[in-house]
């Protein structure tokens, strides 16, 4: 298997700290599978035909040579009614509206693009958001003096948010507090360093069988596609000879 080519495959893959092996070891998996699944539609003779993905933006010829092998040999059927309801069954409170947050932050903005300006934010960051964990009351008055947002204005209230409505980091900050808390680190955006305060936290309400229905429905059919490209995949693995990946689909 060429060096070159799991080397560049090997971005696409996270491994765990202290074990970077594993990430070559995924992408040389990945590289195994996509060469078993390019020769096996090049021998069933299917024609690339690139869809655009995104605007202005084309599936590559491989792409399109394996989503046409996939379309040719996985064959779903749709869920009966059955099997949807007792999805839901089973638990009920999965399926939820979105929460709303009601939330208050301070900022110490920086040029990400800048080591020493982000540096010296941090450090300001830090310090600010010790004063307000040792006065969690005085957050308001603490925002108005330090922060670098216009929400300064109203104490650090940023009023009530709802999933994406932030941008990704400050979201998953606030899915990991509870109503009146405050962030244990100041959180990286690219604005710059947040202390965060969880105000009030509405967790949304369970939604009826109705509601999520075909959301269900749809989850069940990508589940199965999911289970028919693996099996279809195993069958290509166990008849194939392929050095450099261990391809163990079990």
């Amino acid at each position: 298997m060429p060096h070159a080519v799991v080397a560049a495959e090997t971005q696409n893959h996270e491994a765990p700290k202290g074990n970077p092996g594993s990430a070559w070891r995924k992408a040389a998996n990945a590289v195994a599978i996509r060469t078993l699944l390019l020769q096996e539609a090049r021998s069933r003779k299917i024609a690339a035909d690139p869809q655009e993905v995104g605007p202005g933006r084309f599936e590559i010829e491989e792409e399109a040579l394996i989503r046409g092998l996939l379309e040719l040999v996985i064959d779903v059927t749709p869920p009966e009614p059955g099997d949807i309801r007792s999805e839901w069954e089973k638990d009920p409170a999965r399926f939820r509206a979105p929460p709303l947050w009601e939330v208050s932050h301070i900022l110490c903005a920086c040029d990400l693009r800048d080591e020493a300006g982000r540096t010296k934010a941090l450090v300001r960051a830090t310090g600010i958001l010790e004063l307000a964990l040792g006065d969690p009351g005085g957050f308001a008055s603490l925002a108005a003096r330090e922060s670098d947002c216009g929400s300064k204005a109203s104490g650090g209230a940023l009023g009530q948010l709802g999933p994406g409505d932030i941008v990704p980091e400050f979201e998953a900050a606030l899915r990991q507090l509870a109503e009146g808390e405050i962030i244990a680190a100041p959180v990286l955006t690219r604005h710059g360093y947040h202390i965060i305060r969880m105000d009030a936290l509405g967790e949304g309400q369970v939604l009826p069988f109705e509601a999520v229905r075909e959301k269900i429905g749809e989850a069940l059919e990508k589940t199965a596609w999911a289970r028919q490209a693996r099996q279809f995949v195993d069958q290509l693995v166990k008849a194939s000879r392929i050095e450099g990946a261990d391809l163990n689909m079990g």
